[in-house]
C-alpha cells in the first residue's frame, strides 16, 4: 500500500531548509521506499500491463513556445474498445490538476487498483459491481500536471501552477481571463490566452473525441462536491440541475456523513473561478453531469503550510480518504447512467446541441499520441490549416449556391407574366 503519511512529515521537518529534489521518505520501517510522482506513475503502468484485458494507457503530448507536456490516460472497459466506446456509458476522471495536491493521484492509482480487481472496495457487492462496470469506459488522468507535480517534489510544496506557471485551472475559455478584486496573480494565472497550455490543449482534445457522459474533476483543499458553475453564483436549470443534485446529496449521505457543501462552485467556495475546465466541460462539450469533487482539506492548517492543508497526514486519514472516495467516485459510476436515462441519448442533450467548432472537432482526433507499448500512432499534422480552410470554403459555397438558388426561385416566381381575367 502506497501511502506517504511518514514521509510527509519527517520531510518536511528535516527537509523544509533543504530544497534539492529528493524523493520523500514514506514510511519509517524496513518497508519504506523513495515515493516520487514516478514511481506513482511507474505502478499506474505496470497495473495496466497486469491487466490488458481490462486496462489500456496512451500518453498524449503537446506543445507550445518551447514548453511541452505529456498527459498519461488509462482506460478501463471490459472487451474490445474500439468496438464497444461509443456503445457504453462513459466517464472521464482528471486527478493531479494543482502540483500540491498530491493525494488527488493516489486516489487515482486506488481506482484503477479496485477496476483491476487487486483492491476492493468492502461495503461493495462485486457480482453487482462487474454488472455495472461491464456497461461503462472510464478514462482515468492520474496526473494532468505532471510538471507542476514535479515543483513540489523538489521543494516547493506551495506549487499548483504547471511547469511554466500558469494555473491549469484558469485556462479554458469559458469567462476566461476575467479578475475578481481579490485576483491572485502568483495563484490564479490563467496564461497568454485560452488553453495556451499544452496540458488543458491535450484534455480538451481528449474531452471532445471521447464525448463523456460524466466529467469528475478530482482536487484537495476542503471536502465539498461541486456542479457547474464555477464563474457564477449560479446553477444549471431545470432538469439538469435535479439530475445533478440528486446525484451529489446521495454520495454526501452515503460517503460524506453530510457534512460535505453541496453546490455550485461560484456559489459555495466564497469566490468565483474564471476559466475552469468543469465549466468548459459542462457548457461547451456538453457533458450532462460535470462535477468538481474536493476530498481532502485541513482547515487549521497554516497558510505557510500547504502540504498538510492540502495531504492528509497521518495513516488514518490518509486511507479514510481513499476508501470515503473511491466508494464515492463507484457510486458515481453505478448511479450516473440510473439518473441520466439513456446511454445513447446522451442524457437531455440532443445531437444538435453538441456542436463544437470545426477547430476544436480536428484537434480531437488529429494529435500525436502513443499506446502503452511506446509505439508511436501517426497522425495527420502537416495540412490542418489547409483542411480548415478547404472546409470553411465549403460551408461558405454551399450557403452561397443556396442563396442563388433562392433568389432566383423567388425572382422566377415574381416576374410571370400576368394574365387578366378580364377581357380587354
Amino acid at each position: 500500500m502506497f501511502s506517504f503519511l511518514h514521509h510527509l512529515i519527517a520531510w518536511l521537518m528535516s527537509k523544509m531548509k533543504d530544497k534539492s529534489p529528493r524523493g520523500m521518505k514514506m514510511g519509517a520501517d524496513e518497508n519504506a521506499k523513495v515515493y516520487m510522482c514516478g514511481d506513482l506513475m511507474e505502478e499506474i503502468q505496470a497495473l495496466v500491463h497486469r491487466h490488458p484485458d481490462k486496462l489500456s494507457m496512451e500518453t498524449i503530448k503537446a506543445e507550445n513556445k518551447g514548453y511541452g507536456a505529456e498527459v498519461m490516460v488509462v482506460t478501463y472497459c471490459q472487451g474490445n474498445i474500439e468496438n464497444h466506446e461509443r456503445s457504453k456509458f462513459r466517464i472521464l476522471l482528471s486527478f493531479g490538476q494543482h502540483g500540491r495536491e498530491l493525494i488527488t493521484s493516489e486516489l487515482a492509482l486506488r481506482i484503477l487498483s479496485i477496476l483491476s480487481e487487486e483492491q476492493f472496495l468492502p461495503s461493495m457487492n462485486r457480482t453487482s459491481l462487474n454488472s455495472t462496470l461491464d456497461k461503462l469506459v472510464i478514462k482515468v488522468i492520474p496526473m494532468e500536471n505532471l510538471n507542476g507535480r514535479k515543483l513540489v517534489e523538489s521543494g516547493d510544496l506551495c506549487e499548483r501552477r504547471n511547469g511554466r506557471g500558469v494555473d491549469l485551472n484558469r485556462n479554458w475559455s469559458v469567462d476566461w481571463g476575467k479578475k475578481e478584486k481579490d485576483y491572485d496573480p502568483y495563484e490564479e494565472n490563467p496564461g497568454a490566452s485560452p488553453f495556451s497550455e499544452p496540458e488543458t490543449q491535450i484534455i480538451r482534445k481528449l474531452a471532445i473525441s471521447f464525448d463523456p457522459h460524466v466529467w469528475v474533476n478530482v482536487h484537495s483543499g476542503m471536502e465539498a462536491l461541486f456542479m457547474p458553475y464555477d464563474h457564477k453564483n449560479a446553477t444549471p436549470d431545470g432538469l439538469p440541475l435535479q439530475r445533478m443534485k440528486l446525484l451529489l446529496e446521495e454520495v454526501n449521505n452515503l460517503h460524506c456523513k453530510k457534512h460535505c457543501m453541496i453546490g455550485s462552485g461560484g456559489g459555495s467556495v466564497g469566490y468565483l473561478a474564471h476559466g475552469t475546465a468543469t465549466d468548459f466541460m459542462y457548457d461547451i462539450v456538453r457533458v450532462p453531469v460535470a462535477f468538481t469533487f474536493e476530498i481532502y482539506g485541513d482547515e487549521t492548517a497554516s497558510s505557510k503550510d500547504c502540504f498538510r492543508m492540502f495531504n492528509p497526514t497521518d495513516l488514518s486519514s490518509y486511507n479514510r480518504v481513499l476508501n470515503d472516495w473511491s466508494a464515492a467516485l463507484f457510486t458515481i459510476f453505478k448511479m450516473g447512467s440510473y439518473h441520466l436515462g439513456e446511454i445513447h441519448s446522451n442524457a437531455s442533450v440532443s445531437k444538435l446541441e453538441k456542436w463544437v467548432s470545426i477547430d476544436e472537432y480536428l484537434d480531437g482526433y488529429l494529435m500525436e499520441r502513443r499506446n502503452r507499448y511506446g509505439k508511436k500512432m501517426e497522425v495527420l499534422e502537416l495540412g490542418m490549416q489547409e483542411i480548415r480552410a478547404y472546409f470553411r470554403l465549403f460551408l461558405l459555397s454551399s450557403v452561397l449556391l443556396m442563396f442563388m438558388f433562392c433568389s432566383r426561385i423567388s425572382k422566377a416566381k415574381y416576374t410571370r407574366p400576368i394574365v387578366s381575367a378580364m377581357p380587354l
